[in-house]
């Protein structure tokens, strides 16, 4: 992993040799505007395309496009129509209510510690991201069909990225608060307090707030030529591919995933090896840190790494159409979403004690025995994150 990362920093900062495929293998004329010259299919490469299906607006219309074959039937098939809906479908029915239950005992019943602040944005971010979801849920199954206009297009694009980038950026933010607990829990003391949660939140969102910007002012539906399908996102003039979209999406997969990757590399490196000194007392924290860890490489890595590698111009034999395969990467990704409450917050004792106080406050002696199960300050029974 290390050394994949130090092997895209050059790639994603534009300093490969390789000649540029938007050069090659497309006539452009006009650049930002998205006119284009003849068009023409680059020879042996059928499948190499950059961010999104590259698509060749029609004459007659700008607000048509026109896509290879190849890119059709890609964009048409079983996997964008079928498979990401389904998993986007999962994200909503568990995401929503898990999110949704998190979020309000942490703002109700949770003292509010450092660590909560930033659980709370956590929640927050992933309730939002899941419900940005049921317009692309609907554009999916209609076959590439988006009902919902442009402006609508334009939100929910960046409201998804946005919302996932942020939650990114928390889960960093996360492993900093448990670093400084766990490595240097007498510094802590003084640094671990509301104002560093609550700047490390605002920070989170401003920062993905900022990443996402462009994405809400660039038109992003498009006509497909000889049917109905209006397309959101997918498919974009290539004209605008290398001068716009580049450089949004390399700096959403540097600043919004790659970096506070490496940031939890490092503060859960140092938590792990601390936690590993402290013996046998600290195995479910050590558990529970390396399965954090692991979740966020697993579902974040790979979608971002193909977003790096369409920008790398690596050469079409070897890599293909990359975004046909980061559709469904993407929509892996929003699975990190239904996957942080059970890691971060209902994987404690104490938590789950009170989600049972509040699902079932009309039982008699409920509370009673919430209080009996788990108590304030048994550290070692609940989530080392809560």
């Amino acid at each position: 992993m290390w050394a994949l990362l130090l092997l895209l920093w050059p790639l994603a900062l534009g300093f490969t040799p390789t000649p540029s495929v938007y050069d090659e293998d497309w006539s452009i004329e006009g650049g930002d505007d998205g006119q284009l010259g003849p068009w023409t299919t680059p020879q042996g490469a059928p499948g190499c395309l950059p961010r999104a299906f590259p698509g060749r607006p029609c004459a007659n219309s700008s607000n048509t496009l026109e896509l290879p074959e190849s890119s059709r039937a890609l964009l048409l098939g079983w996997v964008p129509t079928r498979m990401v809906p389904a998993i986007y479908g999962l994200v909503l029915v568990v995401g929503l209510p898990a999110n949704g239950l998190a979020l309000w005992v942490l703002a109700t019943r949770v003292p509010r510690l450092p660590s909560t602040v930033l659980l709370m944005n956590l929640a927050a971010a992933d309730l939002l991201l899941a419900l940005t979801l049921p317009p692309r849920i609907v554009y999916h199954l209609r076959g590439q069909r988006w009902p919902f206009g442009e402006a609508a297009c334009r939100l929910d694009t960046a409201a998804l990225y946005g919302h996932m980038y942020c939650s990114m950026l928390l889960l960093a933010a996360i492993s900093l608060d448990r670093y400084l607990a766990v490595v240097h829990p007498l510094r802590a003391r003084a640094l671990r307090g509301q104002r560093l949660a609550a700047g490390l939140c605002t920070l989170a969102w401003l920062v993905a707030a900022t990443l996402v910007l462009p994405l809400g002012l660039r038109q992003q539906t498009f006509g497909l030529t000889g049917s109905d399908h209006v397309l959101c996102h997918d498919a974009l003039p290539i004209g605008t591919q290398a001068s716009y979209w580049r450089p949004t999406f390399i700096c959403l997969a540097m600043f919004g995933c790659l970096l506070p990757l490496l940031a939890m590399l490092l503060c859960y490196g140092a938590t792990l090896r601390a936690l590993a000194a402290g013996g046998q007392r600290y195995s479910h924290a050590l558990r529970l840190t390396v399965l954090v860890l692991a979740s966020a490489l697993a579902f974040f890595t790979p979608s971002n790494v193909l977003l790096l590698l369409h920008y790398s111009d690596p050469g079409p034999e070897d890599w293909g159409d990359l975004y046909a395969a980061y559709i469904p990467s993407l929509a892996l990704s929003t699975l990190n979403s239904c996957v942080d409450p059970f890691i971060y917050y209902y994987v404690s004792t104490e938590f789950r004690d009170k989600v049972r106080e509040v699902s079932f406050c009309w039982v008699p002696g409920s509370t009673t025995v919430s209080k009996e199960r788990g108590s304030p300050g048994t550290g070692t029974r609940s989530s080392s994150l809560v």
